[in-house]
C-alpha cells in the first residue's frame, strides 16, 4: 500500500505564495477581488490531493495485480475429505492460488470452492466435474502450472498425460500405486516434473530421515513397523510400505490396526538389548497433508523434469555443512 503525505490548502496559504499569486495576475493586468487568492490556492491543494489519491488507487490495483500473477496456479483432483482440508490451506497460503478442483460428481459443479468452505477470498476456484468436461478442455481454459492428485490410485489416468503434454508439473499423494501406476508415472516423469509421496505430510518424512539414521548406527537392531488409520481404509499403508522399503524390511511383516476414525498414525519399534526406542508420526488433522502439500508446491516450481520424491526436496535441509 502506497502512502503519500500532501501539504494542505492552509500550509500553502504563506505570505510569500500570496505575494507570487498576487504579482502574476498584476503582470497580467488582473485585478483579483479580496479572497480569490486563496480560493485558487484551495482549489489548487484540492486537485493535487485528488491527483495523489487516484495515483495511489491505481498503484496499489496494480501491485495487487502483480501479486496475483507472481501465485503459483494449482489445479486440485480430488475433493474428499482430505483434498477439502488441502484446498483450505491452498485458499490460506499467500503464494498459491487455487484455480479449480476436479471431482467426479457433478453435484457442486461450478461452485467456488471458497464460498463452499466458509472462506472470503478472490481466488478463482471453481468446481468441475470430469463428467461436464474433458481434462484437456479444462486445462486449456483454466490454465495451472502444478496440478495436486488427492484422487485415487487410478485419478492419474484422467489427467496425467495431458498435463504432462502441456508441461504441468503433478504432485501425487496417492496412498498406493499399482505396478501400471508406478511405471506410468515414471514413464510421465521424461516430459514434465512428476512428484509422487505416499505421505506428503511432512513430519512423516522427518521420522523416516530420523529412522534410516538410526539404523545407520545400529544397523542389526530389531525394527517393527505399526501403521494405524480410519476403520474404512484399504490395504496396508503406502507410506508404512515405503518406510518398510527404506529400512530393506519385508512389507508384509507391517502390523495394521484399522479403527474408528484414527487420520494416520505410524510407529517404528527400534529393540536393542537393553533399552527400546520409538519414533512416532501421527497426524492429528487432515490440514497436515495441505501444509506438506504446499511445501512440495513451493520447492518443486523450479525443479527441471524427472521424477521426485519427499526425500529429493528435504536432502538440502539436512546439509551438513548447513548444521556445521
Amino acid at each position: 500500500m502506497l502512502h503519500v503525505g500532501l501539504v494542505s490548502a492552509s500550509r500553502l496559504q504563506s505570505p510569500f505564495i500570496l505575494f507570487v499569486l498576487n504579482s502574476l495576475l498584476s503582470f497580467w493586468g488582473l485585478s483579483p477581488p479580496a479572497g480569490c487568492c486563496r480560493f485558487l490556492i484551495h482549489c489548487i491543494a484540492s486537485g493535487v490531493r485528488f491527483i495523489a489519491a487516484s495515483l495511489c488507487l491505481v498503484i496499489d490495483n496494480f501491485s495487487l495485480n502483480k501479486m496475483k500473477s507472481m501465485k503459483i496456479k494449482v489445479g486440485l483432483i480430488g475433493f474428499g475429505k482430505t483434498g477439502k482440508a488441502v484446498a483450505s490451506v491452498i485458499l490460506q497460503n499467500q503464494e498459491l492460488s487455487l484455480e479449480w478442483v476436479l471431482r467426479q460428481s457433478t453435484l457442486l459443479d461450478h461452485r467456488s470452492v471458497p464460498e463452499f468452505l466458509g472462506f472470503e477470498s478472490d481466488e478463482p476456484g471453481l468446481m468441475y466435474s470430469n463428467e461436464t468436461i474433458g481434462i484437456e478442455a479444462l486445462l486449456d481454459q483454466h490454465p495451472v502450472e502444478v496440478i495436486i492428485d488427492f484422487s485415487s490410485s487410478t485419478g492419474i489416468y484422467t489427467y496425467g498425460q495431458a498435463a504432462a503434454d502441456r508441461g504441468i508439473k503433478i504432485i501425487s499423494a496417492i496412498s498406493h500405486y499399482g505396478e501400471e501406476e508406478i511405471a506410468f508415472i515414471h514413464s510421465l516423469s521424461k516430459i514434465t516434473t512428476m512428484f509422487w509421496s505416499p505421505n506428503i505430510t511432512l513430519g512423516v518424512n522427518y521420522l523416516m530421515f530420523s529412522a534410516k539414521f538410526l539404523q545407520k548406527i545400529a544397523p542389526g537392531v530389531d525394527i517393527e513397523i505399526i501403521e494405524e488409520h480410519f476403520k474404512q481404509k484399504e490395504g496396508v499403508s503406502g507410506t508404512a510400505v515405503k518406510i518398510a522399503n527404506a529400512l530393506d524390511i519385508d512389507a508384509a511383516k507391517i502390523n495394521s490396526v484399522r479403527a474408528g476414525g484414527i487420520v494416520g498414525k505410524h510407529e517404528l519399534i527400534f529393540g536393542f538389548p537393553y533399552q527400546t526406542v520409538r519414533l512416532i508420526h501421527e497426524s492429528i488433522s487432515r490440514e497436515a497433508f495441505g501444509n506438506g502439500a504446499v511445501f512440495v508446491t513451493k520447492n518443486i516450481i523450479g525443479k527441471p523434469i524427472g521424477f521426485y520424491n519427499f526425500e529429493d526436496l528435504l536432502k538440502p535441509y539436512f546439509s551438513t555443512e548447513e548444521l556445521n
